[in-house]
């Protein structure tokens, strides 16, 4: 599956870092991941805490997939604003979402925080109205998490461009929210998993797996074999292939950097991106440079994806120019694969399909970093054998579209 199209600025700046070498022959482990991209990196890590060996294997290099390609931008929030979540699955389902995902963000920036050169800076999150209507829906949003207890303030349009040169007419400011070059950090996580006696292996592609009484083997494509008590699934957008049930929706999106460049301090530790849909989205990177994305297809065909990239951009750079006044160019431009589910939540389950010791971890979204986060935590509970707070938000039976999610509320 081709992921991305043009040049991720994090792999143009990084190249290849650390290879891992292929598997051959036969290891064995607590748990196997398929996927060594971000999310399984951040789950092959946290159950690695909790004791399990673990071993990742991934078809390409690691980190080279999606991971390349995300623009990390690590916020609490979902795509689907909080009120229109709990239209669809009640108000304590909405707060636990959205609280979850805050806990999750502040887990990953005490994690991230750890490693060195990987671009990591806390920031805060700018959620501004696209156009003067939506004034009344952003200010409906603010309460409502206000109301459960997030921290959000609320900024009119005078102060907004005062603080952050943005030309809009109100925004909501909320923490937690931090930024990282994926790519780096996923490859600071797999170092560690390495340094902690467990085992990561590129370039190995599982080719199927047999679910046994007492294991579950794992057979690739060098004929070699993984043995494992569970296994994880966490091959990003690619996983969908191993379910027969249709979870997600692939789309493309694009992105781009600029130059380093001084006249954008302002923005420095602000993740700003806007009401409409599908929406525009701004930070700076550790160099200085302003990422830009968005200009979301409804389509993901590579070939198509691909010829779009320099437009796509061009349309990007005239967008954000109008929101902060200032000329902007591309210096480098890329479009990559993402996926949208129904309810803007992920999926962190066992499939009926399979049997409760395949776990999926499909972390689609547009905050898929810290989803993954999450899932991290909610599966580390599953292999152990109990329940996690999280445990409906994020299962497979919201497949049933009359399902909604029944959580109590928090007392």
């Amino acid at each position: 599956m081709d992921l991305k199209s043009g040049y991720p600025f994090w792999t143009v700046r990084s190249g290849l870092i650390d290879p891992f070498p292929a598997l051959e022959g036969s290891v064995e482990c607590d748990v196997a991941v398929v996927g060594a991209g971000i999310t399984g990196a951040l789950i092959g890590r946290r159950l690695q805490r909790d004791g399990h060996r673990v071993v990742l294997i991934d078809r390409r290099e690691c980190g080279w997939g999606s991971t390349a390609a995300s623009t990390a931008l690590l916020q609490y929030e979902l795509d689907v604003e909080m009120v229109d979540l709990a239209a669809r699955h009640g108000d304590a389902a909405a707060a636990l979402a959205y609280r979850a995902s805050a806990g999750a963000v502040q887990a990953l920036s005490v994690e991230l925080a750890r490693f060195r050169r990987i671009g990591f800076r806390r920031a805060r999150s700018l959620y501004f109205a696209t156009r003067a209507a939506h004034r009344r829906r952003l200010i409906a949003e603010w309460e409502r998490r206000r109301d459960v207890g997030l921290r959000v303030d609320w900024l009119e349009s005078d102060a907004l461009r005062r603080a952050f040169g943005i030309d809009a007419a109100a925004a909501i400011l909320t923490r937690p929210a931090a930024e990282v070059d994926p790519y780096r950090a996923c490859h600071a996580l797999l170092r560690a998993i390495v340094r902690d006696g467990g085992a990561v292996f590129d370039r190995t592609a599982m080719s199927g797996f047999a679910v046994r009484s007492r294991d579950i083997r794992v057979e690739t494509d060098r004929g070699a074999s993984v043995r494992a008590r569970h296994l994880v699934i966490a091959a990003g957008y690619e996983s969908q292939r191993w379910l027969d049930a249709r979870v997600a929706r692939n789309r493309s999106s694009y992105a781009f950097v600029t130059d380093a460049r001084d006249d954008l301090a302002r923005l420095r530790g602000v993740l700003a991106w806007e009401t409409a849909r599908p929406y525009l989205y701004m930070r700076t990177t550790d160099d200085g440079r302003l990422l830009v994305g968005g200009a979301d297809d409804r389509i993901d065909l590579p070939i198509v994806r691909s010829a779009r990239v320099a437009a796509k951009a061009a349309k990007l750079a005239r967008e954000a120019e109008r929101r902060i006044g200032v000329s902007i160019e591309p210096a480098w431009a890329w479009g990559g694969t993402f996926a949208e589910t129904e309810d803007g939540l992920p999926f962190f389950d066992a499939h009926a399909q399979y049997g409760p010791r395949v776990l999926f971890a499909l972390a689609y979204g547009g905050n898929g970093i810290a989803y993954a986060r999450l899932g991290a935590d909610v599966l580390a509970a599953r292999v152990r054998g109990r329940a996690h707070a999280c445990d409906r938000l994020v299962s497979f039976a919201r497949l049933d579209r009359r399902a909604r999610v029944d959580v109590q509320p928090a007392r």
